[in-house]
């Protein structure tokens, strides 16, 4: 008897599919041992919990798990791959989702639709970078957030000069927020206190911010440095419009440029592909979808800016872009090309090299 029950409980050739729906209070899980659909339950968000529960109902199984990227980030994957469970992050927006699902949204309905699609093979996994170049990406990041978050106070403060009639003296136009500028905000006059302490309130958010970024700067000047990014870096910052800031965020975004098949793939990744429909034997292209990283994307137009200036090639491609399309357009063409010369220099390990010819 104990023979006959030791064999029922064998899993060892069978594929234990899990799909997660992953919250930080909770974990909505739905288990599909093959065709079979087990159970579908609430968990505290410890991956060692699932883990026991799957060892212990289905012992020797092969287990696979999916749960959608988002807040919580990749230690949930990093600790499940740990302990043996083959773990993949997938964007939301790649997992096929049924009619009624959209009509009914929820954390049982999502999880079951994630075990469903990672059953069926319908779901590849996003790149995960390791623990470093994550920690990395997250200083770069804010580095982005304060930058716009400064952009902001500056807005606020010329509104409420603005909102009074107070002119900027023709002398302090050409030091725009330079120390000179910011005391003299300070002598701007008002005709109660309220408006002092709302001007004096904003500047002093500006300086601290402003603090904040120079010492954001400096560590990722001093990353860039480093034996995990100098020679990306160097390469990087040979091609017209690309400073070492930018060249920071792509590098700690893309990584490893051999993962991307192509040119396409890439472009799609930073956000930089159209949008596609078809009829019959026709393909539209509309406009950038919404997909990518809309951070990187910015900072490859802005950089276009400058390399349609410097860069004969590049130059001569806008003018002629410009006589079929809007100046906006005609930038998002150039950056795609940026990306393409930003591809082969990281690809080919070769600084790029100006020429008149594209």
């Amino acid at each position: 008897m104990e023979n006959l029950r030791s064999k029922e409980i064998d899993f060892s050739s069978t594929d234990i599919y899990v799909g997660i729906d992953n919250h930080k209070k909770n974990w909505k899980v739905n288990i599909l041992v093959g065709e079979i659909d087990h159970k579908t339950f609430t968990l505290n968000p410890e991956p060692k919990i699932l883990s026991r529960y799957l060892r212990k109902n289905f012992p020797g199984g092969n287990y696979y798990s999916a749960y959608e990227a988002g807040y919580s980030g990749f230690w949930a994957h990093e600790v499940l791959e740990e302990l043996g469970i083959k773990s993949i992050v997938v964007n939301p927006a790649d997992v096929p989702t049924m009619e009624k699902e959209r009509r009914t949204k929820n954390d049982r309905v999502d999880c079951r639709k994630i075990a469903r699609s990672l059953r069926n093979g319908d779901l590849k996994g996003i790149y995960t970078p390791s623990r470093a170049v994550q920690e990395d990406r997250t200083l770069l990041r804010l580095h982005i957030q304060l930058t716009k978050e400064q952009t902001r106070i500056k807005n606020q403060i010329k509104a409420i000069l603005g909102f009074y009639g107070t002119e900027i003296p023709e002398e302090k136009v050409k030091s725009h927020w330079s120390r000179e500028f910011i005391r003299w905000l300070g002598s701007v006059k008002f005709a109660t206190e309220s408006g002092k302490l709302a001007l004096s309130i904003q500047t002093e958010r500006l300086i601290s911010l402003r603090n904040r970024i120079v010492v954001l700067v400096k560590q990722i000047r001093l990353l860039s440095k480093t034996d995990r990014y100098k020679d990306e870096i160097e390469l990087l910052t040979s091609v017209c419009g690309i400073g070492l800031l930018t060249a920071m965020h792509l590098t700690v975004e893309i990584v490893d440029i051999n993962r991307f098949k192509n040119l396409d793939e890439l472009a799609s990744y930073i956000g930089l592909a159209p949008g596609e429909h078809s009829s019959a034997d026709k393909v539209f292209n509309g406009k950038m979808t919404k997909r990518g990283k809309g951070h990187i994307r910015y900072l490859l137009i802005e950089a276009s800016w400058v390399a349609v200036r410097k860069d004969p090639a590049l130059m001569m491609a806008y003018s002629e872009y410009k006589k079929k399309m809007i100046a906006q357009k005609a930038i998002i063409k150039i950056a795609r090309k940026l990306l393409n010369r930003i591809r082969f220099v990281l690809r080919n390990k070769q600084r790029y090299v100006i020429s008149v010819v594209d």
